[in-house]
């Protein structure tokens, strides 16, 4: 069965998939709105992680071009500023991660892509072309939100009982943030540092076309001390905007200020800040056209969660992979191939969506005493960070308190 396959959107998820397919034979064409030297010349995108197993996805590719020791991490340092005094830990992976600036990523992909025969259009979608797109392809993927196609796949309430954004963000790529690496003692990590109250931090060193930097992804609750940076503005006053965030980064998130050289500490670039909003949405994996063709959703369309466990684009890379094996598995693309699509992703994408969540509301007792154990015990906390690879084991823990109690018990039993 020949097999004619249109991919709406050049995310990691689009083209992790059209690479995927490309190396198996089918045809498959990717459409964008944005060409490699817009994406590469545009604003930060997100700060985005990849986990040891998503890099084993590039290799399996052949589009590792980032495999070097001297940028990858290789733990997370926890850090709870609490009133009685701080909690630092840190858990280990058993693989490092690594973080590359999609300004960087996505157009090399997109390059990769190309000079191995593959096509991509550049364009935009208007609500009149999705009849001949529908007719074009054996099947239409759209692993972009952006346009009608987006609106295509209906919201599944019971997985995502949110309307607002339950964070506010201000992220951006900096410079004067100490954050290890090969010519330190300690090598490179992530921090996650948690304000009860006001918020999150993320901190990541992350390659840019123009070195490393290091990202600041900082997850604040609405009403609290850090909310109003969602809206403060950068360009009227550099200078002052800097000294708001060095204020709050020191009354809250003090671990990281210390790492701070005050002289040096600036936005890495014009470009290098994205302020917002991101409301945590799932929605059905398909939707189906008249004359018995179907869409498929992937990457963001399919499920968007908050940015703060780092999820969304090794999600994506693993649906992109389990779909596009089904692609080249598949003798007709019906409803029945929608079904065993679903079946194959929804217990990863559910996962991180949920855990996700949990992580956005206050500690629940049960989350309480692991966050106290595992800040105790490096084993329970390693297997908590490696659990960033599989967000389904992290949730068969998570899922109830009696689960999570039952987890922290039988580390204590091993510990004893």
């Amino acid at each position: 069965m020949s097999k004619s396959i249109g991919i709406i959107g050049a995310g990691i998820g689009g083209l992790h998939l059209a690479l995927y397919l490309q190396q198996h034979g089918i045809d498959a064409t990717v459409i964008t709105d944005r060409a490699p030297d817009d994406v590469a010349s545009g604003r930060l995108m997100n700060t985005v992680a990849h986990h040891s197993v998503t890099i084993a996805r590039e290799d399996a590719l052949g589009v590792n071009h980032w495999d070097d020791p001297s940028i990858v991490y290789h733990h997370h340092d926890h850090f709870f500023n609490m009133p009685d005094g701080p909690l630092l830990f840190r858990g280990a992976f058993k693989n490092p991660s690594r973080a590359v600036d999609y300004r960087l990523y996505l157009p090399k992909l997109m390059e990769d892509f190309s000079d191995r025969g593959g096509r991509i259009e550049y364009r935009s979608i208007q609500d009149n072309d999705v009849p001949a797109l529908v007719a074009r392809f054996d099947l239409l993927v759209v692993s972009t939100g952006k346009g009608p196609l987006g609106r295509l796949f209906q919201h599944r309430s019971e997985h995502t009982p949110y309307s607002q954004p339950q964070r506010l963000l201000c992220v951006g790529l900096w410079d004067g943030v100490d954050h290890g690496g090969p010519d330190k003692p300690d090598p490179r990590g992530v921090t996650l540092s948690v304000s009860p109250g006001h918020g999150e931090m993320i901190v990541i060193p992350t390659l840019t076309a123009e070195g490393m930097k290091t990202a600041l992804l900082m997850e604040n609750v609405p009403g609290g001390d850090m909310a109003d940076l969602v809206s403060l503005n950068h360009d009227a006053d550099p200078a002052a905007f800097r000294q708001t965030i060095l204020d709050r980064l020191e009354q809250h998130h003090p671990h990281t200020y210390d790492r701070i050289d005050t002289q040096r500490f600036a936005v890495a670039g014009q470009q290098d800040l994205l302020q917002g909003g991101i409301v945590p949405t799932v929605r059905q994996t398909a939707a189906s056209f008249d004359d018995g063709k179907f869409a498929i959703a992937l990457g963001d369309v399919h499920s968007v969660v908050d940015p703060l466990m780092g999820q969304g684009a090794n999600m994506a890379s693993y649906a992109a992979f389990e779909l596009g094996q089904a692609i080249v598995e598949a003798v007709v693309f019906d409803a029945r191939f929608c079904e065993v699509v679903d079946q194959r992703r929804e217990d990863r994408v559910l996962a991180a969506s949920r855990w996700t969540n949990l992580m956005l509301q206050p500690p629940s007792e049960a989350m309480g005493r692991l966050i106290f154990t595992m800040s105790q015990n490096r084993e329970l906390c390693d297997a908590f960070t490696e659990n960033f690879n599989y967000p389904e084991r992290q949730w068969d823990h998570l899922a109830s308190e009696k689960r999570t109690h039952a987890w922290i018990d039988s580390h204590m039993a091993q510990a004893a």
